[in-house]
């Protein structure tokens, strides 16, 4: 039994890892960075000099920057930020930049004033560091291991910058908590309901992405393709249909740089979508009360919380896997489902998807999250009529948490130089 003092370091993890983003959180850390340097500096600078990961790089060259107008890539994240951004407001630091700041940021691109190069020697995959000069003035600002974790000399923790949309009292810089699947479970069947009450936000911030995202031609329109008259003779109108199209429709929007905000997870605003939005559709099509919704997103986000403990921020694999699994674990709990069967879903779940690469934030990922998605409906169908992948089969093991860490040690440690082979084909196209 879960003791208090877990419950709320579990409830302050999920304060902690749930949170509004604008824009793919891997350029809006950049700009981030770049707009602490700046405030610190107290001008505009003259140079920016930036050093960033490799998965940095990887996951900022072809995602769309929000208020940019369709521009994509790091040069209009840094000038952006460098001009307009307020690093109090977290990922979404572009949040308040207007069109003259635009303009002054395509100006600014023009006259060359940002270098960028990669980090060589620090390990973290998650790594950007900013460094600012006017005149003889000069000005660092670095984040390390978590999107909006800022060190100095890449150890000491700086305070945070605080994100007004973040509820009051969150555990930032706090140790990890250690979790299982079953204190997953305990702690969202068991917790009072209002205190879960807050990850209604996530259903309200992604439902309203998936509406723009069908509003507008966004990406390539996976979502708004699946809910046309060709994607309706095809697929049908079924609750699995609808998970996907919505589901899409957010990411489709969120990719092409719409300036919309995300509930993210875990630093990844497409995490937080794919772990919302097939509960929030599945919910609504099977007439599931709201408490079951709130208690099914928790169990969706914090599983996907615990998943990413151990294979970390940034991987070679791609995060719909770990936010699709935690869908499944909603899906079917929605569906009436017991601990046991939930943890059958994950077995399905990792059976399938594990290998699958990350190779950069992209409009393209909307098919990915597709995937993923479709994947977590179908582990759920086989979970609830108790049908799962066995430890006779791959890399299964009858311990459902055992599975989840062998999953994660290939995405975190094995498929390593698979990253590696990644980045420099997309360096070298």
């Amino acid at each position: 039994m879960l003791t208090n003092e877990q419950r709320n370091t579990y409830l302050a993890l999920l304060h902690r890892e749930v949170v509004p983003a604008i824009g793919c959180t891997e350029p809006m850390a950049v700009a981030l960075c770049v707009a602490r340097a700046t405030e610190k500096l107290g001008t505009r600078p003259m140079r920016i000099d930036l050093r960033l990961s490799a998965n940095i790089l990887k996951n900022a060259m072809g995602v769309g920057i929000p208020g940019t107008g369709g521009m994509i890539g790091l040069p209009i994240a840094v000038a952006m930020g460098a001009i307009g951004g307020k690093s109090c407001l977290g990922l979404e630091v572009l949040r308040d930049c207007t069109d003259d700041d635009l303009a002054a940021a395509k100006r600014y691109i023009a006259e060359d004033h940002i270098h960028i190069s990669l980090e060589e020697h620090d390990p973290d995959k998650l790594f950007i560091h900013v460094s600012v000069s006017a005149g003889d003035r000069h000005e660092e600002a670095c984040i390390k291991g978590g999107h909006t974790k800022f060190v100095e000399n890449y150890e000491k923790p700086l305070p945070q910058p605080t994100n007004e949309k973040e509820p009051k009292g969150r555990a930032a810089g706090c140790a990890e908590p250690s979790l299982t699947l079953h204190a997953v479970y305990e702690f969202v069947t068991t917790s009072p309901l209002d205190d879960l009450r807050f990850i209604l936000e996530a259903k309200h911030l992604n439902e309203a992405a998936a509406q723009e995202g069908l509003r507008e031609n966004y990406g390539h329109q996976l979502g708004k393709t699946m809910c046309s008259p060709l994607g309706r003779g095809i697929m049908g109108d079924s609750i699995f249909a609808k998970v996907l199209s919505e589901t899409s429709c957010a990411c489709d929007a969120r990719m092409a740089g719409a300036k919309i905000p995300v509930m993210s997870n875990s630093g990844s605003g497409n995490q937080g979508i794919c772990a919302t939005m097939p509960v929030v559709v599945f919910a609504r099509e099977n007439h599931n009360t709201e408490e079951e919704l709130i208690r099914a997103l928790t169990l969706s986000h914090l599983t996907a919380i615990y998943i990413k403990q151990s294979l970390g921020c940034l991987s070679a694999l791609c995060g719909c896997v770990v936010a699709s699994t935690g869908s499944s674990c909603g899906i079917t709990y929605l569906m009436g489902g017991t601990y046991e069967q939930i943890a059958y879903s994950v077995k399905n779940m990792v059976a399938n998807l594990t290998g699958m690469i990350c190779d950069g934030a992209k409009p393209s990922c909307a098919l990915k999250l597709t995937t993923g998605v479709g994947t977590a409906v179908m582990s759920a169908m086989l979970a609830i009529q108790h049908k799962y992948v066995t430890s006779a089969e791959g890399i299964i093991d009858d311990d459902v948490d055992r599975s989840i860490h062998n999953l994660t040690s290939i995405g975190s440690r094995g498929m390593d130089e698979t990253d590696r082979f990644v980045l420099d084909i997309m360096t070298h196209k």
